[in-house]
């Protein structure tokens, strides 16, 4: 189980990398995440920021 870190304008998530689900564009440059069993969360940054940041820390470095 990899956690990773989220930030966030109300407070920064730490979820698991493999339980985020989708990801969609949110108004003022942030991302919803879709999270398996869970209601989606909005973090900062645009879908390529946190795929990036998603996929990095999971490990999946290209």
């Amino acid at each position: 189980m990899k956690f990773i870190t989220l930030k966030s304008r109300g407070g920064n998530y730490m979820v698991i990398a493999s339980n985020v689900a989708w990801l969609r564009t949110a108004e003022n440059n942030q991302t919803m995440v879709g999270m398996v069993g869970g209601t989606p969360i909005v973090v900062d940054g645009t879908i390529d920021e946190v795929s990036k940041i998603i996929l990095d820390d999971a490990g999946h470095r290209n």
